[in-house]
């Protein structure tokens, strides 16, 4: 199931896409949203983009370590803390790039909110969420390096740059917020008749195909491995077994 979407397709003008400005949006102080790699990734971009600029909207409370790095980087006239912002709209009107290094998400609001608005994305192993695909670009591992490469390629080559802007707002197009109200409808009232109605309305759904499900079980065991040893010999089928996996303490 999606979210329902703070913005009408029809209702949105796209960024043109003019600036060299990157997005950086969420809550700064969680420790899963890695806000430290997109910092540390610009510290490549402007080597080859000395103009570039990174805005993170963001609270600013409990964030001291993003803008100790910022200063130790020596980046602080290309990185503005701007705060939270209830109503980014005003950001997502001239921003070129959105990055998000989060390690998991569900159905991340901020992807359709710069989606729609024809902002190229660039997230981190996340193929597995609804929004992900159309004007996105999915990589595999956290290197700093490897985001600010994909960055340079979007930020430098303008009709890439357009051309993703437009996939990511043409893939938007199928998040109407009367449809997914109307999913949520059928969910709430299959669950009240029972389970022989919500089993089969799961079973109705149009479902990933099963090579897709493998594809990203197989990206998602790579990045485990990469990340933590203990789990570098698991196997899909453990993977796949929770209470095999709840029994391991790795953190």
């Amino acid at each position: 199931m999606t979210n329902f979407i703070t913005h009408e397709f029809d209702s949105v003008l796209s960024s043109d896409l003019s600036t060299k400005t990157i997005l950086l949006i969420g809550r700064g102080n969680a420790k899963k949203k890695r806000f430290h790699i997109g910092i540390e990734a610009l510290e490549y971009i402007i080597k080859e983009i000395p103009n570039c600029e990174l805005i993170i909207i963001s609270k600013l409370s409990g964030i001291e370590k993003l803008q100790n790095l910022v200063n130790n980087l020596n980046l602080e006239n290309n990185i503005k803390f701007n705060g939270y912002s209830s109503s980014p709209d005003i950001y997502f009107r001239n921003a070129s790039l959105n990055m998000i290094p989060s390690i998991s998400e569900a159905f991340p609001m901020v992807l359709s909110e710069t989606k729609i608005y024809g902002i190229p994305n660039i997230i981190i192993g996340l193929d597995y969420i609804f929004n992900a695909k159309g004007g996105t670009i999915i990589i595999y591992d956290d290197k700093p390096e490897s985001l600010s490469a994909e960055a340079i390629k979007i930020i430098e080559k303008k009709e890439y740059r357009k051309n993703l802007g437009k996939e990511a707002r043409i893939s938007m197009k199928k998040f109407s917020n009367d449809l997914i109200l109307n999913d949520w409808i059928e969910l709430i009232l299959s669950i009240y008749k029972g389970q022989y109605y919500y089993n089969k309305l799961r079973e109705d759904k149009k479902k990933i195909s099963q090579n897709d499900g493998i594809n990203i079980l197989n990206n998602q065991i790579k990045l485990l491995k990469m990340r933590y040893k203990i789990f570098q010999n698991i196997t899909r089928n453990e993977f796949e077994n929770y209470t095999y996996l709840k029994n391991i303490e790795y953190i």
